[in-house]
């Protein structure tokens, strides 16, 4: 399995989590779990996904989500897990 870990963070609007859920659909990116708040008004989500079967490589997903994000108001970041894990080890 290769997990990458997804999170977007931005003012909340309507349409950020299907937005993001069509294109991770639309590269055959599996999402294994999926958390969501929204706190006076802004919104956090971070997803865990599977992205062994992807149509596109990391770096390019990562990339789109970028433009996507930008696109819609959000910042998203995606990487792979265990990158993100040593990351937030500390």
């Amino acid at each position: 399995m290769k997990k990458c870990v997804i999170t977007v963070v931005g003012k909340d609007t309507v349409g950020i989590i299907a937005k993001v859920c069509t294109y991770l659909a639309e590269n055959q990116i599996n999402i294994l779990d999926i958390s969501q708040t929204i706190v006076q008004g802004y919104f956090n989500m971070m997803m865990i996904t599977d992205m062994e079967k992807a149509s596109k490589e990391l770096g390019e997903v990562s990339k789109d989500l970028e433009v996507l994000g930008e696109d819609i108001g959000v910042t998203i970041h995606c990487q792979r897990a265990e990158i993100f894990e040593k990351m937030h080890r500390l």
